[in-house]
């Protein structure tokens, strides 16, 4: 079993104005030219009385400032690196050398362990992941108002993933997924949202109230959102690794070196890494998860 959840606290306190596709000291380069280029164009224009400078630096400061947005914002919605996977070419077992980086897609099926997911208790699964956040509303404390942009804040999170299998559609041949103990795994799989609190509705269910004592969390925040994911066996999942053969055991492990999305121009996104085995869900795949709200009791 692999506990995932330090990670996806980590990703959850990001500042809301990092760039991780752009260079920080890409930043530290911009920003003195920025206002060096302000400052002599100011300066033109007290002087010489001409706007042209003045202008063209607002109207390429606005051009940057937008891309550096764009690209920010499609980083936090991993947008580059899914445009990346669904152009990355299945691969076949049946030719794949030992070592090359392989896409597969197909239903898996759970190996030794398995896991259950923590607040709906379904059974049988290779990935769950429960997100509670809470909200202090406007009233926020300066000290809790950091750790989100949207006033959410990841309070408590069970990320696990395990070892299983998956058929690929393509070959045929099933093949075991190392996601468990001691492996890099980057779930790119959305959750749920199963109850929400609002505030003419924040009495909260029997249910909720028992899984939250169990975990010695309080519900004593203005608002609560629990969102859950999970894959469950028999699910069509796909999986981004590096094929592992021995004999006639195939696996799919993570990979050694890391996976870059490259430039995507056409859509002006600048190139993301990352390091891991790589899990989504396919296109045309049914969704893994319960859709239905469960809005918290009403008295």
């Amino acid at each position: 079993m692999n506990n995932l959840s330090s990670s996806a606290l980590a990703k959850d306190h990001r500042h809301c104005c990092s760039c991780k596709p752009i260079p920080t000291l890409a930043i530290y380069i911009l920003v003195p030219l920025f206002f060096i280029g302000f400052g002599v164009s100011l300066l033109i224009l007290i002087v010489v009385h001409n706007a042209i400078f003045f202008v063209a630096l607002l109207f390429l400061s606005a051009l940057l400032a937008v891309f550096l947005l764009w690209n920010s914002l499609n980083w936090r919605r991993n947008a580059t690196l899914l445009l990346h996977l669904h152009s990355f070419p299945d691969s076949d077992l049946r030719l794949a050398p030992h070592g090359q980086l392989v896409k597969l897609t197909g239903l898996v099926s759970c190996g030794s362990v398995s896991l259950e997911s923590s607040y709906e208790k379904v059974t049988r699964c290779v990935y769950t992941s429960t997100l509670l956040y809470e909200s202090g509303g406007l009233g926020l404390k300066p000290a809790d108002a950091t750790g989100s942009c949207f006033l959410w804040r990841l309070a408590y999170s069970e990320r696990l993933t395990t070892d299983f299998y998956i058929t690929d559609r393509k070959s045929g041949i099933r093949a075991l997924v190392k996601a468990g103990p001691d492996c890099k795994v980057i779930p790119l799989i959305v959750e749920s949202r199963l109850v929400k609190t609002t505030g003419k509705c924040r009495v909260l269910s029997p249910h909720l109230t028992k899984w939250l004592k169990d975990r010695n969390l309080s519900a004593e925040a203005d608002l609560l959102r629990l969102e859950e994911g999970y894959v469950k066996e028999g699910t069509s999942l796909s999986v981004l690794g590096m094929l592992q053969k021995n004999n006639d055991i195939v696996m799919i492990v993570q990979p050694q070196r890391i996976i870059s999305a490259g430039c995507l121009w056409r859509k002006l996104l600048l190139p993301v890494d990352v390091d891991g085995l790589i899990l989504w869900i396919p296109r045309m795949a049914d969704p893994l998860t319960h859709l239905n709200s469960m809005e918290c009791v009403q008295q």
